[in-house]
């Protein structure tokens, strides 16, 4: 099918691409010929080791390393297995005096400029302040924090001695919070005393002392005070993470560029760096951070990621997928529960200022993030597709309305993003403003595809794979399929695979979660298409695959449809087989405020899917439901509501801690099909 590109590369986009020089290094580096993304894509797949070698040799990360790739097995794959790092050593790198490390805004308008030398100062004050603690390589520190600089310098803190961190958001409950952090037996807790949403304030003391009792190990809490409340016994941020604290001042000598292949040209100017900051060297995959699966039908899995793997994918994805550099400011509106939040940081890998952010993505109004963006002259700006969902239906023109001049990329992640609104960016935004529509997970920590500076932009897909991502469509026997909907796999190990999870001392859990349908591939649960034109199109998760007369379908493609509709706020369907051999398919939908559903409507949603997806996806049953459930990160509940319907235990099928609106779940457990197609079910 010809799908018209909704944003075109320049000859001068081309030429001025970090990705370009890089393909100009590689290629002279190995007398490969690369003369476009694909060959340099199909090159980054079949000589992983050289290709990881080239980057490693790019962002000149240290002495060339022996040996890149010890062993390919998944899982397993051992990585730059010589090598001794740490993950910090890059940002000290990147400090300068010319523009800020950190741009932090909040939703009372209060825009707070944070440079190198107060973050990397502090930095290396609480660093020492973890040490007199007795915190060391391996021990954990973990945060209970909002998106405040203060996060950003605890992780470096950790990091830089060889510690873990791990942190959750504080719209988590102390419940929800030690679900996660307490797996980790932490020796040091810092959190702030409450947070700001929706134009209010929200204290935490009750769950930070719930949290406190929960994890008996803890040798301090530090306390960062955001609302002016102190909590006895703990250690205020202010004096133990003081900027520069009175230190000697060093000057430490200027690098290349890291967009320059060679490291010749002028050296960049760099800030002062604390005399005596040092950097505990660790194993390539020696633990960095500690993420979570979303915890629905069980407490979540600790997932492990090294500093080596994570500091070498974030650099490529970075620099060269996303065209990072030390000009930009890199916002992506995100909170520390997500992984999100764990790449944005590493806009610091690259020199680029990032933004943080303590507050709703929609208050004081709808165009809030945009609105954002303009006061600190963002250039790759992130959101969630929901999030512009809610723009479009609120009737906001971003480029009317807001200077956005500065802003060259919109990054959209947390599920597929709709054509309609790929076309409302170009509309409202800019049409030289590139939609990088990018799919990866908590998993890695990185994309598996998504935009890149060279490539066209297809609405509704994503454009290309990722550098160094062997990624392939296969069906349920395990052969590649093109054109057609089947399962995501990445047939060679990526640097930012995990390490393990956490309490999972011989692998079952890891092994099962990723490589249990194709042994030795990874799995990763998405349906998605590749088409003619090497793009990739996201259907929707394929452990909740809707399977109706024995064709499989996504649940992303009704969706768009569906949530595109003015009279529709959310949608989620699911389909359920049933004790008799049937299948319900059931659509629910939350309606905007004064609208109901009527057959007139039942009709609209109905032909707006037989139109815009197929007839096959027009459900049995359209219900009204007082809301839809998501994990905390934002991802619909469609597995365990489908479980909770089908007669599922609902103390078992998912835990309620991991869930934004718990109650829900009653409602939806309720629910019994009604066996007459096209009625609606009602929840007894």
């Amino acid at each position: 099918m010809s799908v018209e590109p909704q944003w075109m590369p320049t000859e001068r986009d081309i030429a001025e691409a970090k990705l370009t020089d890089f393909a100009r290094f590689a290629a002279g580096r190995t007398g490969s010929s690369l003369p476009d993304y694909d060959a340099l894509w199909r090159w980054s797949i079949a000589d992983p080791a050289a290709f990881w070698g080239a980057v490693w040799a790019y962002f000149d990360l240290g002495p060339e390393p022996g040996t890149v790739l010890a062993s390919t097995e998944m899982p397993g794959a051992q990585w730059f297995p010589d090598v001794r790092l740490n993950y910090v050593d890059r940002v000290l790198r990147q400090a300068r005096t010319d523009r800020p490390a950190i741009v932090h805004t909040s939703e009372d308008g209060s825009l707070t400029e944070m440079s190198w030398a107060e973050m990397l100062g502090r930095t290396a004050s609480f660093a020492r302040t973890l040490r007199e603690l007795g915190v060391s390589v391996g021990d954990r520190v973990v945060g209970y924090l909002p998106d405040i600089p203060e996060t950003v310098i605890a992780f470096l803190a950790t990091a830089s001695l060889g510690a873990i961190w791990s942190a959750c958001g504080q719209d988590y409950t102390a419940k929800a919070a030690l679900d996660r952090l307490g797996q980790l037996e932490p020796a040091v807790l810092v959190t702030a005393d409450g947070y700001h949403h929706g134009g209010k304030a929200h204290d935490r003391l009750a769950d930070i002392a719930a949290l406190r009792a929960g994890l008996p190990r803890l040798a301090a809490t530090v306390l960062v005070r955001r609302l002016g409340a102190g909590i006895p016994g703990t250690l205020d941020w202010s004096a133990v993470a003081p900027a520069a604290a009175g230190d000697r001042i060093a000057d430490p000598a200027p690098h290349p560029r890291p967009d320059s292949a060679s490291g010749a040209g002028d050296p960049i100017e760099t800030s002062p760096v604390p005399a005596g900051f040092r950097t505990e060297p660790v194993p390539f995959d020696h633990p960095l951070w500690v993420l979570y699966s979303s915890g629905t039908t069980g407490k979540p899995k600790g997932i492990v990621h090294g500093h080596g793997g994570i500091l070498i994918e974030n650099l490529k994805a970075v620099v060269l997928q996303s065209d990072i550099g030390r000009d930009d400011v890199f916002f992506w509106f995100t909170s520390p529960s997500w992984m999100m939040w764990n790449f944005r940081v590493a806009g610091l890998l690259s020199g680029a200022t990032i933004v943080t952010y303590d507050g709703s993505p929609a208050h004081p109004a709808p165009d809030a993030l945009w609105a954002l963006a303009a006061r600190t002259r963002t250039t790759v700006l992130g959101l969630s597709p929901g999030y512009l969902l809610g723009c479009i239906k609120a009737g906001a023109v971003p480029r009317r309305d807001h200077d956005l001049s500065a802003l060259r990329s919109v990054g959209v992640t947390g599920s597929a993003l709709p054509v309609s609104s790929a076309l409302w960016l170009r509309d409202a935004v800019g049409e030289r403003v590139r939609v990088n529509s990018v799919s990866g997970g908590t998993d890695v920590v990185a994309a598996f595809m998504g935009g890149t500076p060279t490539v066209p932009v297809w609405p509704g897909e994503l454009s290309a794979p990722s550098l160094g991502v062997a990624l392939d469509c296969w069906d349920e026997a395990g052969a590649p399929v093109r054109g057609e909907v089947g399962e995501l796999v990445v047939t060679a190990p990526m640097p930012s695979m995990p390490v393990s999870f956490w309490h999972d001392p011989d692998g079952t859990r890891y092994r099962d979660a990723y490589f249990d349908k194709y042994p030795g591939v990874w799995r990763h649960g998405d349906w998605i298409t590749i088409t003619e034109r090497g793009s990739v199109v996201v259907h929707g998760r394929s452990d909740s695959t809707l399977n109706r007369h024995g064709i499989r379908m996504g649940s992303a493609d009704i969706y768009q449809a569906v949530e595109g509709l003015p009279e529709v706020t959310e949608a989620l369907v699911i389909g359920a087989e049933q004790p008799d051999g049937g299948y319900w398919m059931p659509l629910f939908v939350t309606l905007a405020p004064g609208v109901e559903l009527t057959d007139e409507l039942r009709r609209t949603i109905a032909t707006a899917i037989r139109t815009d997806v197929s007839p096959r996806h027009v459900p049995d049953d359209i219900i009204v439901a007082p809301g839809i459930p998501h994990t905390r990160t934002g991802k619909k509940l469609e597995v365990p509501i489908k479980k909770l319907i089908q007669g599922g235990d609902p103390s078992t099928v998912v835990a309620r801690t991991a869930v934004d609106n718990p109650e829900l779940l009653d409602w939806y457990a309720a629910l019994r099909p009604s066996g007459d197609p096209g009625g609606v079910t009602e929840a007894r």
